[in-house]
């Protein structure tokens, strides 16, 4: 506990690297922005653009009131993927359970691309897929170590899944 910083104390601005960057309003990014009283008031005054329609299934988040002018409608969430997205789009985006969720709907959606694929007679190409010609030709060792630790895993699980069978032979 003698570790703790109190509240109260206060940091020396000298001492922090890079504080005060932005004082200059030359040097701020935003500062043609923040300051627009010549250009007429120094508030967004456009007129809202026409929604465009809605063709697929749009997910919006709990944070926001209305949907954006302009949706993305290429991958409309459906299937088992899309129920997580749903989900996932029950909780606030601050919560990590919101990008947990939608990180585990985008695993599913690729393992149901590749169902899918299988359903229609297409062999999917998953070495290609995951690039490992590129990993091969730029990252050699790491792969080497994924394929080696893969080798691994497997020939574990597979000692494991034979090796009750083995036991019960013998006691016979």
């Amino acid at each position: 506990m003698a570790n703790v910083r109190p509240q109260n104390r206060r940091i020396d601005p000298a001492s922090v690297k890079g504080w005060g960057v932005d004082i200059d309003p030359r040097n701020d990014p935003t500062y043609p922005y923040r300051q627009r009283n010549e250009e007429g008031g120094g508030k967004m005054d456009w007129p809202r653009p026409p929604l465009q329609p809605r063709s697929v299934e749009i997910l919006r988040s709990v944070e926001h009131n209305r949907l954006p002018a302009v949706l993305g409608t290429s991958t409309p969430p459906r299937g088992l993927s899309g129920a997580f997205r749903r989900a996932a789009f029950a909780y606030s985006e601050s919560d990590w359970r919101h990008w947990l969720i939608l990180l585990g709907a985008d695993r599913l959606n690729m393992v149901e691309g590749d169902l899918g694929d299988l359903a229609r007679g297409h062999l999917p190409n998953i070495p290609r897929e995951m690039g490992l010609r590129a990993e091969w030709q730029h990252n050699r060792a790491n792969l080497i170590g994924k394929m080696v630790l893969a080798a691994s895993v497997s020939a574990a699980v597979w000692t494991l899944c034979r090796w009750p069978r083995e036991v019960r032979r013998r006691g016979n």
